[in-house]
């Protein structure tokens, strides 16, 4: 080894020492890498769910009919619906209006008329409050679902030529927490990697120990290494303790393996920490640095990548600037490495697309920084 190259690897050594120290002395990063992802995925697990369940909704039972008794306990058993028994239409709709249900539904006197009847009439009448588009189409779904298993359950449903069986693959049970917390850790790691990155060479412009820094025989790149390395072993120790709480403490599956995961979690950090890095070094102010971090790292993350809001539903404009995000091609690889599995042809889609926007910024990066601080 020539003395320039093992020169060369002291002073980094130095630098990621100098840099270790630094993030073991600020409470602030050690909150953000450890606190912080235990804070969010309980928020993502608990509070945040897509989910529909016990949906206050009505029943007016027009006639005390056994069946109409029968099909009325069948919305009362199910596990989406919380039902409050009513007499009268009017009745219900007031409740609507006081925004004490989401919907009502009907189940008429000729009850018995109408399931012998060959007729096209309705069996009953689901009315759904449509200020909350989403919930109004789970409450008539959800009906009409709990009525086709009681006609069935009951010998009511002739048999159809063409029968329909809905099967979910690697979800089954439609949990959205399942999709929700693999994709809570990329926005988490956006967080760890954009935004403590962004406050590296910030602070040190701030508290004017760069010029220090300048004056040292470590070259630009040594320099910038010894500032990342840390922050990269401090974002793949937060992903392993978000994944070991997604599989064991909320029971999400994780049916790739843990060094695909980490893998990912690696090849993510590289455009997360380039992104950062290219802030910090253009705001040369923390203030200024966490705002630009904030504005186009977890915004984006949070709102455009899929996690959730699916891209396929936005207009072709907002799908192109998806294309530049990377969270969204880890959020796909998480949710393909959790709830699928080690489906290397659509990985190694996700890895390339992560790594060839990771390496833009990182050379930006470097060009800027020679250009502010040697040019």
């Amino acid at each position: 080894m020539t003395p320039n190259k093992s020169a060369g690897k002291n002073r980094l050594a130095a630098l990621i020492y100098k840099e270790s120290l630094q993030i073991v002395r600020d409470p602030s990063a050690i909150f953000v890498a450890f606190v912080l992802p235990v804070i969010l995925l309980l928020l993502f697990a608990f509070a945040v769910s897509l989910d529909v369940r016990k949906v206050p909704v009505g029943v007016v039972l027009s006639s005390d009919t056994p069946t109409a008794q029968s099909l009325a306990a069948a919305f009362s058993g199910s596990r989406y619906f919380a039902v409050l028994p009513m007499r009268h239409t009017q009745e219900a709709k007031s409740a609507i209006i006081a925004s004490k249900i989401r919907g009502y539904v009907v189940i008429p006197a000729d009850i018995e008329t109408r399931l012998h009847s060959r007729t096209d009439d309705a069996l009953i009448q689901v009315i759904a409050d449509g200020s909350q588009p989403n919930t109004a189409n789970f409450v008539t779904a959800y009906a009409q679902g709990i009525v086709s298993l009681w006609q069935a359950q009951h010998g009511y449903v002739s048999v159809a030529p063409v029968s329909v069986q809905p099967r979910f693959w690697f979800n089954a049970e439609l949990e959205s927490r399942r999709s929700l917390i693999p994709g809570s850790i990329a926005i988490i790691m956006t967080m760890i990697g954009t935004l403590l990155t962004a406050l590296v060479v910030a602070r040190e412009w701030e508290r004017g120990t760069m010029e220090g820094l300048l004056s040292t025989p470590a070259t630009i790149t040594e320099i910038l290494l010894g500032k990342l390395l840390p922050y990269f072993v401090l974002g793949m120790l937060a992903t392993l303790g978000s994944a070991l709480l997604a599989v064991f403490a909320f029971d999400v599956p994780l049916r790739g393996s843990w060094l695909v995961l980490m893998l990912l979690a690696a090849v993510f950090l590289i455009p997360a920490l380039g992104q950062g890095l290219v802030i910090s070094i253009l705001a040369k102010n923390q203030f200024i640095a966490a705002q630009l971090a904030a504005f186009t790292g977890f915004l984006p993350a949070f709102m455009l990548s899929g996690f959730l809001y699916e891209t396929d539903s936005m207009p072709w404009p907002i799908r192109l600037i998806t294309h530049i995000i990377p969270t969204r091609y880890f959020v796909e690889a998480l949710q393909t490495v959790f709830l699928v599995g080690n489906v290397w042809s659509l990985l190694l889609t996700d890895m390339l697309a992560m790594l060839l926007i990771g390496g833009l910024l990182f050379m930006l990066a470097r060009a800027k920084c020679h250009k502010s601080l040697e040019g």
